[in-house]
């Protein structure tokens, strides 16, 4: 199996700390107050800055860049579409809550995304789990109803792709002849994720790549056998893919002297401001991503591989940043021997991070990637100058 990798527009902001302008949690929350002499300083997401990351990742050989969606972000939509002329290949995984737009101006703005940039669209649907980032937007539905929902704009959407005007009647959505100028070529695939009961039937349903976050091995397996049963049962077959940070280098020494330092460099009030407003998160995969450091926060912290939850998978990052809260660490063969035992489970694409968002690019991609090369594991995709 070929395995497919994809880096990450950080439209938060960037830098050398676990922290830049916050992701899921209030902007600014564990900001490090800097030391004499360092170089902790925060990177704004300006337009030439991310130019500077997405060119990057298409250098280095990446597929795609996922562009994150929420409060704190910069708009993906009209960030990636800015980008499209400052790179020839790189593709764009776009994140978008599907409720808080129709699902037939949805299906256009793809179409039209897809003829501007000569196919190179993928859609991250992100149902969402912070009730109160929801209610900034409008949105009140709850949980599960937030699901109902995403199920119904995504059948919509696919219906307005058709041949054929497309009438849908649900219990959110009432559309008659939805439809778009011309059918996108190609379609764009569907990336979903989500842990609790209500997500896997319309993962299952609609999507073409289910993400998980970097859980450990055993429960990553567990997920995705749950959700294959359930794509079968729809007739269906998903392909699968993980989120995860990345912090290697040329030994495991170093890379643990980095972890380190990055968790040094938070501050304990920080830590528990981040984890009060994380725990207010329906998301079940939140929660999951909190038990994985729970042991470290409630014995008061301790040495940085206490936060090793699996070899080379380390917890510390979900500390205080949402969402995907676990890092890769180790030398470039130990991080590309934990990629192969994912692939073993079945993960075919990996979306990968790292402080900062440049550099981190580069150590993984000069040094993880050319070792998956070696082991027939990577297609080797055109570099650019």
């Amino acid at each position: 199996m070929t395995l497919r990798f994809h880096w990450f527009l950080p439209t938060t902001g960037d830098g050398r700390t676990l922290v830049g302008g916050g992701h899921s949690v209030p902007k600014g929350v564990g900001l490090p107050a800097g030391e004499p002499g360092s170089a902790d300083r925060f990177r704004e997401p300006a337009i030439d800055y991310l130019a500077q990351v997405a060119r990057t990742a298409e250098h280095l050989g990446f597929e795609a860049v996922l562009t994150p969606t929420g409060t704190w972000c910069e708009d993906a939509w009209l960030v990636t579409a800015a980008l499209l002329r400052e790179t020839r290949r790189l593709k764009f995984l776009v994140a978008f809550r599907p409720g808080l737009l129709s699902p037939t101006l949805a299906a256009q703005m793809a179409a039209t995304y897809q003829r501007v940039s000569g196919g190179r669209l993928a859609l991250n649907v992100v149902t969402g789990g912070e009730p109160a980032e929801q209610r900034r937007f409008g949105d009140h539905l709850g949980h599960d109803e937030r699901y109902a929902r995403t199920d119904e704009f995504l059948t919509v959407v696919r219906g307005a792709w058709g041949a054929e005007p497309f009438d849908y009647s649900g219990a959110h959505y009432r559309v008659e002849g939805a439809t778009v100028r011309q059918r996108p070529d190609p379609v764009p695939p569907i990336y979903f994720g989500g842990s609790s009961g209500a997500a896997g039937p319309v993962a299952a349903r609609h999507a073409d790549v289910y993400l998980t976050w970097g859980e450990p091995p055993d429960q990553v397996a567990a997920k995705i056998a749950h959700i294959r049963d359930l794509a079968a049962r729809e007739g269906r077959a998903v392909r699968f893919g993980i989120r995860l940070h990345t912090l290697s280098r040329d030994t495991s020494a170093q890379a643990w002297d980095e972890a380190a330092r990055l968790l040094r460099r938070l501050d304990p009030a920080a830590v528990a401001q981040a984890q009060q407003a994380l725990a207010a998160s329906e998301s079940v995969g939140q929660q999951r991503m909190r038990t994985l450091h729970k042991r470290y926060r409630e014995g008061g912290g301790g040495d940085v591989r206490d936060l090793e939850i699996h070899p080379n998978l380390w917890a510390g990052v979900g500390l205080v940043r949402g969402g995907a809260g676990t890092a890769l660490v180790g030398s470039h063969t130990e991080v590309a021997d934990r990629i192969e035992e994912y692939a073993a489970l079945g993960i075919e694409e990996f979306i990968l991070s790292g402080y900062p968002h440049i550099e981190e690019a580069y150590w993984f991609g000069e040094g993880v990637l050319p070792e998956l090369r070696r082991r027939g594991r990577v297609q080797r995709l055109r570099a650019t100058a």
